[in-house]
C-alpha cells in the first residue's frame, strides 16, 4: 500500500516550513524546547487530564531522539519532516513509538487503549463521523482482533505496520496525525 494523499490534504510549501523554523527560533532562542514548553504549545495545562499529559509526554519523548529531555532544532526539523512529508512506514514506526509508553517494543491493550481514548476525544471535537459508532474499548479490541497475528495479547512493530497497511479501518484508528498538513495550513491562514 503506497502513501496516498486524500483530496483534503494539500502540500505544505517550503516557505511555510521555513516559517515554522523561524517560529521555533523565536519561541526557543536557546535552541532547546523543554517538555513544559512543548505542553504549552499543544494547550496542555494543569486542567488537562492525566491521559492528555501522558500522551504529550510520549509525543515529546518520540521526538527527543538523543534522550536529553529537550527537543533541539535538528530533532524539531526531523519531526516536522516526518509529520508533514514522511513516508507511510516511517510515520507508522513513529506512531508505534508514541503508543509504546514503556518502550519495550510491544504494545499491550492498556497502551493502545490510552492513545485510542485521546484520539477519540480529539475526533469528537473535530466531529469525526466514526466517533459515535464504537467506544474506545471496542476500537481497541477490534484492533487486537485484526492485527495481533500470533494472539499473544501484544502487538509487535511488524504486526502494527502490516496491520495498518493491510486494513484501512485499522490505519484510520491508529493514525496519530489528524490531517497535520491541513491543520497547519488552516492555522497559518488564521495567523496571516
Amino acid at each position: 500500500m503506497g502513501q496516498v494523499q486524500s483530496q483534503g490534504d494539500r502540500e505544505v510549501g517550503l516557505s511555510q516550513i521555513q516559517e515554522l523554523y523561524r517560529k521555533f527560533a523565536d519561541e526557543c532562542p536557546s535552541g532547546k524546547l523543554h517538555l513544559h514548553e512543548f505542553k504549552r504549545i499543544f494547550g496542555i495545562t494543569s486542567d488537562s487530564t492525566e491521559e492528555e499529559m501522558a500522551y504529550m509526554e510520549n509525543l515529546f519523548r518520540s521526538f527527543d531522539t538523543n534522550h536529553d529531555n529537550t527537543i533541539d532544532f535538528m530533532e524539531y526539523v526531523a519531526a516536522l519532516h516526518l509529520v508533514l512529508r514522511g513516508r507511510l512506514e516511517d510515520k507508522l514506526k513513529w506512531s508505534f513509538k508514541v503508543y509504546d509508553r514503556d518502550g519495550n517494543g510491544r504494545l499491550d491493550r492498556q497502551e493502545v487503549k490510552q492513545v485510542i481514548k485521546i484520539i477519540y476525544k480529539l475526533r469528537q471535537h473535530a466531529h469525526h463521523p466514526d466517533t459515535e459508532k464504537l467506544s474506545p474499548d471496542q476500537i481497541c479490541e477490534r484492533i487486537f482482533e485484526l492485527i495481533d497475528q500470533n494472539h499473544d495479547g501484544q502487538i509487535s512493530l511488524q504486526e502494527f505496520i502490516e496491520g495498518a497497511q493491510r486494513d484501512t479501518w485499522v490505519m484510520e484508528q491508529l493514525r496519530l496525525d489528524i490531517r497535520p498538513s491541513g491543520w497547519f495550513i488552516d492555522h497559518q491562514n488564521k495567523n496571516s
